[in-house]
């Protein structure tokens, strides 16, 4: 495995970026605009809407994977860094709802926060390229949607960026409800979900990558 300073970080994410903006600001747009609800929902969390950007994760999770294989930058072995992060992904996961029986629902948010900035500390020895580029993607896909979800919060917009999840109190400064709903679940659990999500997709492209070369 190659020194992860020498990889040109800002070169593999600036077409990916661009591509997860775009779709963030269609998805912004199609639900002002009151498009096709199956594939822009207005419900919270988004509702498994098509157009999205959780997807793109796990596809260029595959190709930042493959590509840092291509340049001499890849995992010894791709498909135990696959397994690894599965194994992460899932004891933050059963480990939070494990929590929140306990603790409700408040505890489960709290639990999946701490577990995924844990997670995503861990994850980083697995393949070193790997993470510092899907970390650098992390913060380059999520901050733009922090950003939108402030301003739709602030006019009250009605999309999936500003409405709550079911139970959440309404007497909640907007700026309050956006530190809750919005900051730290973007900077937290997604950046966890896109880490490890591109690690397991980027473990197996890895491998074929190493088979091909």
């Amino acid at each position: 495995m190659n020194d992860s300073s020498a990889v040109p970080v800002k070169d593999l994410i600036l077409v990916p970026s661009l591509i997860t903006l775009a779709i963030t600001v269609l998805r912004l747009v199609g639900e002002l605009l009151n498009w096709s609800p199956a594939l822009f929902s207005k419900a919270a969390g988004g509702g498994g809407s098509v157009v999205g950007i959780s997807w793109l994760i796990l596809v260029f999770g595959a190709w930042f994977g493959w590509r840092l294989t291509q340049m001499g930058h890849g995992a010894a072995s791709p498909l135990k860094v696959t397994g690894q992060a599965l194994v992460a992904g899932l004891v933050v996961g059963f480990g939070a709802f494990g929590i929140g029986q306990v603790a409700g629902q408040n505890g489960l948010f709290a639990a999946f926060v701490l577990g995924s900035i844990a997670a995503v500390v861990f994850t980083k020895r697995l393949w070193p390229a790997l993470w510092k580029t899907l970390l650098a993607y992390a913060f380059a896909a999520r901050v733009p949607v922090a950003i939108v979800m402030l301003i739709a919060i602030l006019g009250n917009w009605g999309t999936h960026y500003d409405v709550p999840p079911p139970n959440f109190p309404d007497t909640y400064s907007p700026f309050v409800k956006w530190f809750l709903i919005g900051f730290v679940p973007q900077m937290t659990i997604w950046i966890y979900l896109t880490v490890v999500g591109g690690l397991l997709t980027g473990g197996i492209a890895g491998a074929i990558g190493r088979k091909r070369a």
